[in-house]
This record gives structure tokens, sequence and C-alpha cells, in this order.
């Protein structure tokens, strides 16, 4: 399984995410992204957009954002 997070240091959408991606003791990356959207380049490139928290899971070809979205993906898709 391979999960990247993209994530904005205190950003309390992206600390939602990570912590759930916690609760389910899934193993991660986390990609720290510049607090100025002009600068978040990588993110644009993977996602279409500027905005964080990005998931993106390589095992199922998934690439989402908005961290309520990605919060119910894991749920369905990793929760037993």
């Amino acid at each position: 399984m391979s999960l990247t997070l993209y994530a904005l240091d205190g950003c309390p959408w992206c600390e939602l995410v990570a912590d759930r991606l916690d609760e389910l003791d899934l193993d991660y990356d986390s990609v720290w992204v510049d607090a100025l959207h002009s600068e978040r380049d990588e993110v644009k490139r993977v996602s279409g957009q500027r905005a964080v928290p990005v998931l993106v899971d390589d095992e199922y070809g998934v690439t989402m954002n908005e961290s309520e979205n990605i919060v119910a993906y894991l749920d369905t898709t990793y929760a037993e």
C-alpha cells in the first residue's frame, strides 16, 4: 500500500485526515507543503488544484481532496 498525504503544518483539516490515518493504523508518507498557494506546484501536479489536504492512494489509483471526503474514503476502503 502506498498512501501519500499532502498537508500544511497546523492545518486543522490536514490534522483530521492524519488522525484518521493513524487511527486506522495505516502507513503513509507526509509531504509538507508551503503555506503560499502559489508555491504548491507539487500539489497542483498531482491533484489539479493547490488546496490541502490531498490524499494519493497509489494502490487504488485514487487522488482526492477535501478532508471529509478523504475520511469517508478511508473508512470505506480501509476500516474493518
